[in-house]
């Protein structure tokens, strides 16, 4: 399976520079925060793809316009041809806003997924949009990233983290992809990257082993092979 995933600056390539073909290889688009709903729009809009999104601290817009025609995966696992995706956006919390968490919070909303991925038997990507500390992250407070995380992928062991929020003109140490100790491959999605993940390293649709979500998958995926929980 291929995926663009994009973050936190448009690409020229994919909107200035469209050509006819440029999305003709790939089979889903992963939004990791802080990109405008008519960028996203004109991405699904043109690729003919699913995109999946979650929100970043500036997406305070997406309040009173939600990118049109694509998927909120905020605090669910989307299932997509057997490629199970949890999201869990926003930041650091650094001032009032929406999109913005202490560490205490964004632990509390990854306890309250604890019934999804037990239902789901796991996840193979967690989606962001800041970085798990001390791989990827900053300083200072606003591009800190969440020690949660860590606890998380240390449990789960999904095969990637997507995540943005850490521009490439930040730092002179910019990483595209970090290998993190849980063995997940961590990639600053900023602007875009795209990810070829062959079919054999997931589960196909409705098979991941755990009984009554297949069962769940098969009966709510029939058409798309596509379910959230």
């Amino acid at each position: 399976m291929k995926i663009l995933a994009v973050a936190d600056e448009p690409s020229k390539s994919l909107w200035d520079y469209y050509h006819p073909g440029t999305f003709d290889e790939i089979d889903l688009i992963i939004s990791c925060g802080d990109l405008s709903a008519s960028y996203l729009e004109f991405l699904v809009t043109m690729s003919r793809c699913p995109l999946l999104y979650v929100r970043g601290n500036h997406d305070s817009r997406y309040e009173k316009h939600p990118p049109e025609g694509c998927i909120c995966i905020e605090d669910s696992i989307y299932n997509y041809k057997g490629l199970r995706i949890l999201g869990l956006g926003g930041s650091m919390r650094y001032k009032p806003g929406p999109f913005m968490y202490t560490e205490e919070e964004m632990a509390r909303r990854i306890s309250h997924l604890g019934p999804k991925i037990r239902f789901t038997g796991g996840f193979d990507i967690l989606v962001t949009h800041a970085p798990a500390r001390g791989f990827g992250d900053l300083n200072d407070l606003p591009h800190l990233g969440f020690a949660c995380f860590n606890e998380l992928l240390e449990k789960q062991r999904p095969m990637y983290m997507l995540h943005g929020h850490v521009h490439k003109t930040y730092s002179a140490h910019f990483k595209r992809a970090i290998e993190l100790p849980s063995g997940t491959k961590s990639i600053n999605c900023f602007e875009k990257t795209v990810l070829d993940i062959p079919e054999n390293k997931f589960h196909p649709f409705g098979s991941t082993g755990s009984y009554l979500y297949d069962q769940y998958c098969i009966l709510k995926g029939k058409k798309t092979d596509s379910v959230k929980v």
